[in-house]
């Protein structure tokens, strides 16, 4: 069996392939970063107090304070990050769609995707519809299928 189309790179523009490296590279960093305090608390957990000497030589309490509000004020500012991307990526949908404002017809439907008007109309009528696909993502074939629903008073 093919993977389903959403599984194929290669219909990917190169723009999404780079940016979701990017994003799954900047996620493994992240996650590293958070990682790191609690390797190294686990590791005072079982016994291993070397740190505890490193954090005096550092400046003791006080120092650990700094570094502390440092990794929360960085946390805060991650999560403030994502909040305004999200919020841009919600209004510039919203905003595509307002500017959006033409009808798609039939016609324009069945030119995109390389179907005939007779198929089309037909699976529109179906309750259950069957696309096969290619290896470049285009449709092959509709197979629409009916269902014969019998009435319960008989």
């Amino acid at each position: 069996m093919n993977e389903f189309i959403i599984n194929s790179p290669q219909l990917q523009s190169l723009q999404k392939r780079i940016s979701g490296m990017f994003v799954w590279g900047i996620c493994w960093l992240m996650w590293i970063y958070l990682l790191i305090p609690l390797i190294t608390l686990s590791s005072w957990l079982m016994g291993d107090h070397t740190l505890a000497n490193q954090m005096r030589w550092f400046g003791g309490y006080k120092s650990l304070l700094e570094l502390l509000e440092i990794y929360f004020v960085t946390l805060l500012a991650l999560a403030l990050l994502w909040i305004v991307w999200v919020s841009c990526h919600v209004f510039r949908k919203q905003s595509n769609r307002a500017n959006n404002k033409e009808a798609v017809t039939v016609q324009d439907l069945c030119v995109y995707y390389q179907v005939n008007r007779e198929e089309l109309e037909n699976c529109r009528k179906a309750q259950l519809t069957t696309v096969f696909f290619d290896d470049q993502g285009r449709i092959v074939h509709l197979e629409p299928v009916l269902f014969n629903v019998q009435s319960p008073h008989k």
